[in-house]
């Protein structure tokens, strides 16, 4: 067995000869599942981009988020934003990747119609939250409403996918 971990550089190339080095992708899970799928590489890929350089490590835990199966083809994305209203928050898809993010925070004095603030322990910080989102998923809609944003997807299944009967000649 060969532990690759934390070997960096040039002790990277005293230890292992050309022959023994491995790829991430020699290593992974999914690529010992592709000979037994087919067309599954773009998914493949995009697991090895998630895990194989520790995006998923490095990813704040905030805010927390629950994501719910609400029915058979619908889901639920809940993001607890306590302190943050609409005009805060901005939710973005593109390109198969949704986010949720907080808009510009404007600096403000401790002052509000309540009177001056003495002690400021809930924070209103930046954050940004994405979500890798299938081909086959519509994102429908978000509602934010006490301190939860839901985002509701819903997935879509083609004709072409839906089960059929093949005669056989």
């Amino acid at each position: 067995m060969i532990h690759v971990g934390r070997l960096m550089g040039p002790a990277l190339k005293t230890c292992l000869t050309k022959e023994d080095i491995m790829t991430s992708k020699d290593l992974s899970i999914f690529n010992s599942l592709r000979p037994f799928s087919i067309g599954f590489d773009d998914m493949f890929d995009q697991f090895e981009n998630m895990l194989g350089n520790g995006a998923l490590t490095m990813q704040s835990n905030y805010p927390p988020y629950n994501i719910r199966k609400t029915g058979k083809d619908n889901y639920a994305i809940e993001v607890a934003l306590a302190g943050f209203n609409k005009k805060d928050v901005e939710v973005e898809f593109e390109d198969n990747l949704l986010t949720v993010r907080t808009k510009q925070i404007k600096k403000t004095d401790d002052q509000n119609v309540d009177g001056e603030i003495i002690h400021k322990g809930i924070s209103q910080r930046q954050f940004a939250r994405s979500f890798t989102i299938a081909d086959d998923v519509k994102v429908n809609d978000a509602e934010l409403k006490d301190g939860l944003l839901t985002i509701s997807c819903e997935r879509i299944v083609p004709e072409h996918k839906k089960k059929k009967l093949i005669d056989i000649k």
